[in-house]
């Protein structure tokens, strides 16, 4: 089995050593970065499966370095930041963070929460076994897990690791009405949530990669006062 590899970027020490010590008793393979300027660095140095990243950093912070990463690559960011503001979480998740944790933080929740993204990350991959499960075909969209890739039309559209795997979710459930309390323990793999705004970004951000019209969607539907649903149209002709 390869080695799932791991960048962290900290500017306190002490996280940085604590987290590495606990991800490497799961296995992994880790490095840090006390900076934004040397997780990108490192990022074009070395191939990672998940990055690490506190939001405030000296010379490049957590949120640039997210969106430099996000044009390179669609493997799962989780956020850490000591800011408990709303703006913030918003704004993590809205250029690209899969996941978002506040300081101060139980260890073993990040370790979970990492375990979660990297178990559901490498599912996508491994569904692909299954040609059924590998191509998910609708009128105007295809999902191709094998190749993971997403396509609108004609064109193919880039998603982060967490958008597909909620367009997934939804794609293998058309016409079921989930809740975001729902959402949030089928694909973030956790019954913790602290609001809904997780759920909510990630859906805003996959509308407007795949609806002609995100104000008017016709892929995932809100159902007002309960939550969303996927409406899609077999393409018997494929």
């Amino acid at each position: 089995m390869e080695t799932v590899r791991v960048l962290i970027a900290d500017d306190e020490k002490e996280i940085r050593d604590l987290l590495k010590k606990y991800l490497e008793r799961e296995f992994y393979t880790v490095d840090v970065a006390i900076n934004g300027e040397e997780a990108l660095h490192l990022f074009r140095q070395n191939k990672y499966n998940l990055v690490i990243l506190d939001l405030m950093m000296p010379k490049i912070d957590g949120i640039e370095v997210c969106k430099r990463l996000r044009d390179q690559t669609n493997i799962p960011i989780l956020m850490l930041t000591a800011k408990d503001h709303e703006v913030d979480k918003i704004l993590g998740l809205s250029i690209g963070a899969d996941d978002y944790i506040t300081k101060p933080f139980s260890i073993h929740e990040v370790v979970a929460r990492v375990k979660a993204l990297m178990r559901r990350f490498l599912v996508l991959g491994s569904d692909a076994n299954s040609h059924e499960q590998a191509l998910l075909q609708f009128k105007g969209l295809t999902i191709d897990l094998k190749k993971y890739t997403v396509t609108v039309g004609a064109e193919e559209i880039s998603l982060t690791a967490k958008e597909l795997e909620l367009l997934k979710f939804f794609a293998s459930n058309p016409e079921q009405v989930f809740t975001k309390t729902q959402l949030f323990r089928n694909v973030w793999d956790s019954n913790y949530i602290e609001d809904d705004n997780t759920v909510m970004v990630h859906i805003r951000k996959l509308r407007k990669k795949i609806e002609t019209d995100p104000s008017n969607p016709k892929f995932i539907q809100t159902v007002w006062g309960i939550g969303y649903k996927f409406v899609g149209e077999k393409d018997e002709k494929r």
